[in-house]
């Protein structure tokens, strides 16, 4: 789907299909060496119950525990991105406004169900922050990324919360946020904010993204007509294994200690882009999630070069609000990293 220019349906998965199977994986924001052994069992012992229809109350459960919540508050969904279609599809709206940059899928799920969609773009001169007043006070659905894909913004909740008054759906992604240390500013258990529907994945931390599993938080009212647009048995027995498995109290302190380790990784990975300001590389920030975007001139040559010394990064033109010289980079372990780096120096001398 291309509006304005941009391949809104052009995701880091692309860059490392094919021919670019055996590049090293910057391009893709899912944690490096995951699922971890413990869950991999944890998900082959599903599968001695296939023969029955999955059964979703006790990850629904263990959802609601997890976030202090009432289960009616919880929807388990293939994926976060299938939370934005039964969005697009489920509520009645007027005036859908999504913040930009931002991962392009809820807007390709707005446009495909019929809605006209307006959009505010963030500036890189504000660091790519949430300005709440920028949003049109008609807009009746609003949908921002915390911390958001691609710029790794961490917005103040309190920012956000500002978004939210009767009559408006405030969608709030928090697939990376458990990628927080702290997951400091998550909306994720608030039930005070009205119309607030916060999405969580569980694909990006473990290592999931092949299972597909993710889930809604939100009123019971919302939720129940979110259920309705839902086909029957949404998600599979081995996925609903996982989820049980990644809200359990083991999983949520791996998950705390992942994200402090990296933070610490992504701390060098930008120390290490510094390093290039002369060639006019700039790194937003201050980047708070698992992923940089990173101001390259001429990205798209350097791209392609780097690509020929084995490694991928996500170009970012397809992201509304940005423009040509901009890519993504995944973090990874140091290892990687100086391979990169490495990489790059060459990538911006050869151009």
């Amino acid at each position: 789907m291309h509006t304005d220019g941009h391949d809104l349906r052009h995701h880091g998965d692309s860059e490392v299909r094919d021919d670019g199977a055996a590049l090293v994986d910057l391009a893709v924001n899912v944690r490096a060496h995951t699922p971890p052994d413990w869950l991999r069992e944890h998900i082959a012992a599903s599968l001695t119950g296939l023969a029955a229809y999955p059964d979703g109350r006790q990850a629904r459960a263990a959802v609601a525990v997890r976030h202090g919540l009432p289960a009616e508050r919880v929807l388990l969904t293939a994926g976060a991105a299938e939370a934005f279609v039964l969005l697009a599809r489920a509520l009645k709206v007027r005036r859908p406004v999504v913040v930009h940059p931002q991962f392009t899928e809820p807007e390709a799920a707005l446009r495909d169900a019929g809605h006209s969609v307006d959009r505010v773009l963030l500036r890189e001169e504000d660091g790519f922050r949430l300005d709440a007043a920028a949003v049109p006070e008609d807009a009746d659905l609003v949908v921002i990324g915390n911390p958001t894909n691609p710029t790794s913004v961490l917005h103040p909740a309190r920012e956000i919360t500002r978004l939210a008054r009767a009559g408006r759906t405030l969608v709030v992604d928090e697939a990376f946020m458990d990628a927080v240390p702290g997951e400091r500013e998550s909306l994720a258990g608030r039930t005070d904010v009205p119309g607030l529907v916060v999405l969580r994945s569980l694909t990006k931390t473990w290592g999931l993204a092949g299972l597909r599993i993710g889930y809604v938080l939100g009123a019971p009212d919302t939720v129940r007509e979110l259920e309705r647009a839902q086909p029957l048995w949404p998600v599979s027995t081995p996925a609903l294994a996982a989820a049980r498995a990644c809200v359990s109290v083991r999983a949520v302190a791996e998950a705390a200690h992942a994200a402090r380790r990296g933070a610490a990784d992504r701390g060098h990975l930008v120390a290490g882009l510094e390093r290039f300001a002369g060639h006019g590389v700039r790194v937003a920030g201050p980047a708070e999630g698992p992923f940089v975007l990173v101001r390259v001139p001429g990205a798209g040559a350097v791209r392609g070069r780097l690509r020929e010394l084995g490694y991928a990064v996500r170009r970012g033109d397809t992201f509304p609000g940005l423009g040509e010289d901009w890519v993504r980079v995944a973090v990874r372990d140091r290892g990687t990293v100086d391979g990169f780096l490495e990489a790059l120096g060459r990538a911006l001398v050869s151009g």
